[in-house]
C-alpha cells in the first residue's frame, strides 16, 4: 500500500522517528535524519513516518547487496578493463616519471640471495639461486581500488604486460623453477605500480686471480643490463633501502661470504649507452681445509725424507727406497693439486710451496747419492793406501834380508846423547814448550763435529752430519719467509 493512499489520523512522535533512524545500519542514516527534520514541517507526521519506513527498506536492500559483492568478479572486470586488447599494448613501454613522454622508464631492482651452491676454481664460475624483483610504474594500469578494499591484482603471465628487457651479462647457464607451479608473479597496484618477482638459478662467470691461492679472496660479480633499450628509454636503479638481501646462515663449501657491494656499470657501444647494475660478492677462502689436506702432508713428507740422514751409509736399499718413495708421493701430491686448478701463466702461492717441498725431497735423495759416491771414493783411497803400505813393507823386508846376509857391513849411527850446545837439542826443547802451553777452549760445533773421524775415509759420514743440521734449518727459514710474505700480501689485498 502506498504511503500517500493511507489515511490515518495518528500523529507520529518525532522522538520515536529519531530513535528508529539512529538504529538503522545504513551509512546514510544521519543524512536521512536531517532530511526528516527538514520535511517534518511540510508533510504530516504520519505520512512522514511511512516515507521514512520505505526509504529504510531501500537502504537495507542496498546494504545487503554491498555485503554480497564478489571481489574476485570485480578483479576480473578490472583486469579485462585495463588489459583489454583495445586499451593496452604490451609492446609499448610506459611513460617516464609523472607521465613524461620523453623521460626514460625507471625500474627499481632488488633481490633476495637464497643460496650459493658451488664456486668452481677450475671453470672460474659459481652457481647461485635468488629471487629477483623489478618494480616500475605504468600509468595505463591504474584502476579503482573500491575504497581501499582491492589492494592489488595478481598475474602469473608476464606476457600480458610490458616487461623490461633485462638480462644477466655474465651468465653461463640459467633456468626457472616450475615445481609445483611456476615460481613467478606480477602484482599491479591501484596507482599503476607493477611488481615482478621470479625465482631463478644461475651459473655465472667469475674471473679469478689465483696468485695467492689458497690464501686468496675472490670477487664474483652479478651483472644485469638492458639488452635493447638505451638509457634514453630505460634506466635500472637499485631500490632504496637494502636492495640485496642474503639468507641467514648462508653456508658455502670452502668459502665465506664476507660482504657484498652494489654499484652501476653502464656500458657504451656503437648503438648507444645501456643501463647496467652489478653486485660484487667478496668471498674469502677457508684455509683450514688446505692446511689439513696440503700443507701438513707436504711437511710430513719432507721430514720423512730426512730420516735417510740417520741411516747407515751402507744401508743402500733402505735409503734408496725411502728417497724414491717420498719423491714419488710428493710428485703425486703436486699433480693432484694442479689437477683441480686451471692452467695459468703466473705462479701461485701453492706452486711455491709444493715446488720447494719437492726440491727438499729431491735434495735428500741427491744427498744420498753424494754420500754413496764419497763412501766409494773413500774406500778406493783406503785400498790404494793399503796397497802402498804393503809395497813399503815388502821393500823393508827385502832390505832387512840384505842386511842379514852382509853382517860385516858397518852402519853409521847417530849419537844417542846430545851436548848442551847442540842446536838440535834446543829445537826439540822448544817444541816441548809449545806442546805444554794451555789449549784454547774449543767451539761447541767443532766439539760436536770432532766426535766423528776427520780423516779422508769419513767424508761420507760428515756429509750426513752436516745434512742433519742444514736441511731443517733451511726449511724452517723458508717457512718463515713464505708465511710472512703471503700473509702480509693477503692483508694488503684486504
Amino acid at each position: 500500500m502506498c504511503c500517500s493512499e493511507r489515511k490515518t489520523t495518528t500523529r507520529c512522535r518525532p522522538a520515536a522517528i529519531r530513535t528508529f533512524l539512529q538504529g538503522l545500519a545504513c551509512s546514510k542514516g544521519k543524512n536521512l535524519y536531517r532530511l526528516i527534520q527538514t520535511t517534518n514541517g511540510i508533510m504530516g507526521t504520519g505520512q512522514c513516518f511511512w516515507a521514512v519506513f520505505c526509504f529504510a527498506c531501500i537502504c537495507s536492500a542496498s546494504l545487503a547487496n554491498n555485503a554480497k559483492i564478489n571481489f574476485r568478479e570485480k578483479e576480473k572486470k578490472v583486469l579485462d578493463q585495463i588489459l583489454g586488447t583495445n586499451k593496452y599494448d604490451a609492446r609499448i613501454r610506459p611513460s617516464g616519471v609523472n607521465g613524461t613522454e620523453n623521460a626514460p622508464t625507471l625500474v627499481d631492482v632488488n633481490m633476495f640471495l637464497r643460496s650459493i651452491s658451488k664456486i668452481d676454481d677450475y671453470k672460474m664460475e659459481y652457481s647461485v639461486q635468488l629471487t629477483f624483483r623489478e618494480q616500475w610504474t605504468d600509468e595505463r594500469l591504474k584502476f579503482d581500488d573500491i575504497g581501499g578494499r582491492l589492494k592489488y591484482l595478481t598475474l602469473t603471465e608476464a606476457s600480458r604486460v610490458w616487461m623490461p628487457d633485462l638480462f644477466f651479462s655474465n651468465e653461463k647457464e640459467g633456468h626457472f623453477h616450475n615445481i609445483i607451479m611456476p615460481n613467478v608473479y606480477i602484482r599491479i597496484f591501484p596507482k599503476g605500480s607493477v611488481l615482478y618477482s621470479i625465482r631463478i638459478s644461475l651459473t655465472l662467470a667469475c674471473p679469478m686471480n689465483l696468485k695467492l691461492y689458497p690464501l686468496d679472496r675472490q670477487v664474483c660479480s652479478l651483472r644485469m643490463a638492458s639488452y635493447g633499450w638505451t638509457t634514453d628509454d630505460l634506466v635500472f636503479q637499485w631500490k632504496e633501502g637494502d636492495p640485496v638481501q642474503v639468507v641467514k646462515n648462508l653456508h658455502l663449501p670452502r668459502f665465506t661470504l664476507e660482504k657484498f657491494l652494489t654499484d652501476y656499470c653502464n656500458s657504451k657501444t656503437n648503438t648507444g649507452e645501456y643501463s647496467c647494475l652489478k653486485v660484487d660478492l667478496l668471498f674469502k677462502r677457508e684455509f683450514s681445509y688446505y692446511l689439513i689436506q696440503i700443507y701438513i702432508p707436504c711437511c710430513m713428507l719432507v721430514i720423512v725424507s730426512w730420516v735417510s740422514f740417520w741411516l747407515d751409509q751402507g744401508a743402500v736399499p733402505a735409503r734408496v727406497s725411502l728417497g724414491v718413495t717420498t719423491l714419488l708421493t710428493m710428485a703425486t701430491q703436486t699433480s693432484g693439486i694442479n689437477a683441480s686448478l686451471p692452467p695459468v701463466s703466473y705462479t701461485k702461492a701453492i706452486d711455491v710451496w709444493t715446488g720447494v717441498c719437492l726440491t727438499f725431497v729431491f735434495g735428500a735423495l741427491l744427498e744420498f747419492a753424494l754420500v754413496n759416491y764419497a763412501s766409494r771414493s773413500d774406500m778406493h783411497r783406503e785400498n790404494m793406501k793399503k796397497k802402498r803400505r804393503e809395497l813399503e813393507q815388502a821393500s823393508l823386508d827385502a832390505a832387512s834380508d840384505l842386511l842379514d846376509t852382509d853382517s860385516n857391513a858397518t852402519i853409521p849411527m847417530k849419537p844417542l846423547v846430545r851436548h848442551p850446545g847442540d842446536p838440535l837439542a834446543l829445537e826439540k826443547l822448544r817444541q816441548c814448550e809449545v806442546h805444554l802451553r794451555p789449549t784454547k777452549r774449543p767451539h761447541c760445533c767443532k766439539t760436536w763435529l770432532a766426535k766423528f773421524p776427520t780423516s779422508q775415509c769419513s767424508r761420507s759420514k760428515r756429509i750426513d752430519v752436516i745434512s742433519r743440521i742444514t736441511f731443517p734449518l733451511v726449511f724452517a727459514l723458508f717457512n718463515l719467509v713464505y708465511w710472512s710474505t703471503y700473509l702480509f700480501r693477503e692483508e694488503e689485498d684486504e
